[in-house]
C-alpha cells in the first residue's frame, strides 16, 4: 500500500504560519505596532496607503544593529525569550517570532533602523554613534539588500504589495473601507493599554488621526470617544492585596450618563494587550445589571496586570485568547471594583458636573426663579455614618430634595431614589409572606399562573376560573393596591424584574410632601446603596450644582466697585 501522508513542502507550511498570523491591514499595523512598543517607543507613525497594499510604521525605539536586522525576518527569530521556561514569564507584547518572517511570505518588506546606543561597525573595526542600516528582505527572509542609512534612532518598517503573492486573499477580504475602520480599531484599543504613547495615523500621505498621549487610560478615553467628557468616567487603580505583581486599572462610564447601544466599548486587557475575555466581560455586564436602561450597556475598559506565571498565551496566534489561572479570583475582583467606582463619596464629587443640564437648569431658573421650599419641620442631623455629608434643605414640587453638601447643591428625585433603596433591600431580602384574606383573582391565564409560582407566590385554584393568591410579597401585603402589583407581577419577567416592579410600586410617589426628617432618611439610606447613581431602569437620581458652576453663574469673581463703572 503507497503512503499517502506527506512531508509539506517549506513554502507550504510558511504560508499556513503566515496565514494565522497575518489575515488583514489591521494585523499588519497590530504586530508592527506592539513591536514598536516593545522596543520602548513613545511615539509611533502610522501611514497606509491601501489602495497599494502598503503600511508603513516608525517609532522613537530603541532600534536594531545590523546583525540584528539580519536575523529579524528569519522563522522563528526573536530576542525575547530564549527557552521553554520563558513561556510561562511573557513580558513582552511580542514573543513568537512569526510576524516579520510571515511578512516576507505574503509581502516585500523593508526596514530602517538605527539604535540609539553605540555599536560596532563591522567594516571599520570601529565604533560609531547611531548607524542606521537599510534591509531590503525576499522571501522566508532573505537578504536582498543592505546598505547604511540615514535615520533617527528607532525603526522604519515598510510592507508593500502585501497579499501580492496570494491575490485570492485580498478577493476575500472586506472592502477596504471597513478594512480602514479596523486598523483605528486596532490602534484605538493598542492606545488604551499604552496611554502614555503618541500616536501619529496617516491615510494616503494625509494625516487621517492623532492621539496624544495621557498618564492614564480613562485620561486618553475622551480622545476617543468625542461625546465623552473626563466627568462622565469614573476610573480606579488598586494594587491587589496579598501579591506584589497583581494590579487593577478599570474606568467606568457612569451609568447616570454614560452608556452606548452596542458593547462595543467593553473591554478587556491583560498585561498591555486587549484579549477576548468572555467571562470577565460577563462578570462586567453583571456588575452594571439594574443600573442602565434597557437595551444599553456600560462603557467599561478593564486593564489587568497580572505575574506572567499566571497567564498562557498559547491559546491563538494572534495573541487575542488566553488561558487565565484562578480566573474566579478576578471575576471577584472586578465585581468589587466595579461596585467602589459607582458609588458617590468624597473623592468622586467633584467630577459630578453635569455640565449641559446644568446649564439647561440654570436656565430655567433664569426664567421662572422660584423653588418652594419646606422649612416647616426642624432638621435632626442623622445618627448614622454616610460616606459624606448631605443635608436636606428642602423640596422642590414635591418631587425633588434639595440637598446642601460642602461642595455646593444637589436635587434628588425622590420616588427614583427611594425606588433604588427599596430594591437593593428585596436583593438582600426578598421575603414572602401569608396573606390572609387570600386574594382573588378570576381567569388568570396558565402563563400569569406559572409566572407568580415561579417569583415564589402562594397560589392555588379557588373554583371555576378563579385563583387564591395566599402568600404576597412582604413590601406589598399592606398596600391598598396589592391585588394591582400581583396582576402586574403575573405578566412576565423573571425574579429580578419582579423586584423591580414591587420597589417602583412601593417607592414614595412623586408629589407627596416630605418632612425635613424625611428627606434627610432618604438621601442618607439612599447613600449607602451599592449603586446609587441609578435606579434600577437606569434614570439618573440626582442633578448636581457644583460651587464653582454657581460661583460662574452670580458672578463672584466680580469687584463690586468696577461692575458699578467707579
Amino acid at each position: 500500500m503507497v503512503s499517502t501522508i506527506q512531508v509539506l513542502p517549506k513554502e507550504v507550511v510558511h504560508l499556513i504560519t503566515a496565514g494565522e498570523v497575518i489575515d488583514s491591514l489591521a494585523a499588519v499595523v497590530r504586530e508592527l505596532v506592539e513591536n514598536s512598543l516593545d522596543a520602548g517607543a513613545t511615539r509611533v507613525v502610522v501611514s497606509l496607503w491601501p489602495e497599494q497594499w502598503r503600511v508603513r510604521v516608525a517609532d522613537n525605539g530603541c532600534g536594531m544593529n545590523l546583525e540584528d536586522l539580519q536575523r529579524a525576518a528569519s522563522a522563528h527569530s526573536t530576542s525575547k525569550i530564549r527557552s521553554c521556561a520563558d513561556l510561562w514569564k511573557i513580558t513582552s507584547l511580542g514573543f513568537r517570532g512569526e510576524a516579520l518572517h510571515s511578512l516576507t511570505t505574503l509581502a516585500e518588506l523593508e526596514i530602517l533602523s538605527r539604535p540609539s546606543a553605540r555599536i560596532s561597525v563591522p567594516f571599520t573595526g570601529g565604533t560609531e554613534e547611531g548607524v542606521g542600516w537599510r534591509v531590503v528582505y525576499g522571501y522566508g527572509g532573505q537578504i536582498l539588500e543592505q546598505q547604511v542609512a540615514a535615520i533617527a534612532p528607532g525603526t522604519v518598517v515598510t510592507v508593500s504589495n502585501l497579499f501580492g503573492s496570494c491575490i485570492a486573499r485580498r478577493q476575500g477580504l472586506p472592502a477596504l473601507a471597513q478594512q480602514m475602520k479596523a486598523v483605528q480599531a486596532t490602534i484605538y484599543q493598542i492606545a488604551l493599554c499604552h496611554p502614555q504613547v503618541a500616536w501619529q495615523v496617516w491615510q494616503n500621505d494625509r494625516e487621517w488621526f492623532t492621539i496624544s498621549p495621557a498618564p492614564t487610560m480613562g485620561k486618553l478615553i475622551p480622545q476617543l470617544l468625542q461625546q465623552v467628557r473626563p466627568g462622565d468616567l469614573q476610573e480606579l487603580q488598586l494594587e491587589l492585596p496579598n501579591s506584589q505583581q497583581n494590579s487593577l486599572n478599570i474606568v467606568v462610564g457612569l451609568p447616570d450618563r454614560c452608556h452606548r447601544h452596542r458593547p462595543d466599548w467593553l473591554r478587556v486587557a491583560i498585561n498591555g494587550r486587549m484579549v477576548k475575555a468572555p467571562e470577565l466581560e460577563q462578570t462586567i455586564l453583571g456588575a452594571f445589571h439594574r443600573t442602565l436602561p434597557r437595551d444599553r450597556y456600560p462603557v467599561c475598559c478593564l486593564h489587568l496586570l497580572i505575574s506572567p506565571d499566571q497567564i498562557n498565551w498559547n491559546r491563538n496566534p494572534a495573541k487575542t485568547e488566553i488561558y487565565l489561572n484562578d480566573l474566579t479570583y478576578w471575576q471577584k475582583q472586578v465585581n468589587q471594583a466595579i461596585e467602589q467606582a459607582l458609588r458617590i463619596n468624597s473623592d468622586t464629587i467633584q467630577e459630578a458636573v453635569h455640565t449641559s443640564r446644568v446649564g439647561k437648569l440654570i436656565k430655567v431658573a433664569e426664567e421662572t426663579g422660584a423653588y418652594n421650599t419646606n422649612p416647616s419641620t426642624p432638621h435632626t442631623p442623622p445618627t448614622s455614618p454616610t460616606s459624606h455629608t448631605l443635608k436636606a434643605v428642602g423640596q422642590v414640587n414635591n418631587t425633588y430634595i434639595v440637598a446642601e453638601h460642602p461642595g455646593g447643591l444637589w436635587l434628588v428625585e425622590q420616588h427614583i431614589a427611594h425606588e433604588r433603596i427599596l430594591y437593593e433591600q428585596l436583593c438582600d431580602r426578598w421575603q414572602i409572606i401569608p396573606m390572609e384574606p387570600p386574594i382573588i383573582f378570576y381567569q388568570l391565564s396558565s402563563v400569569q399562573v406559572s409566572q407568580l409560582q415561579r417569583i415564589g407566590l402562594d397560589i392555588e385554584p379557588f373554583g371555576e376560573q378563579l385563583w387564591a393568591i395566599r402568600s404576597v410579597p412582604a413590601m406589598l401585603q399592606q398596600r391598598d393596591d396589592c391585588a394591582d402589583a400581583i396582576l402586574e407581577l403575573s405578566r412576565g419577567g423573571d425574579l429580578q424584574t419582579a423586584q423591580v416592579a414591587v420597589a417602583c410600586r412601593s417607592a414614595i410617589r412623586n408629589g407627596t410632601p416630605l418632612s425635613l426628617e424625611q428627606m434627610q432618611q432618604i438621601l442618607d439610606d439612599w447613600q449607602r446603596t451599592r449603586n446609587p447613581r441609578t435606579c434600577p431602569h437606569g434614570r439618573p437620581i440626582y442633578l448636581s450644582l457644583e460651587e464653582p458652576a454657581l460661583a460662574r453663574f452670580f458672578r463672584r469673581h466680580w469687584v463690586i466697585g468696577k461692575s458699578h463703572g467707579i
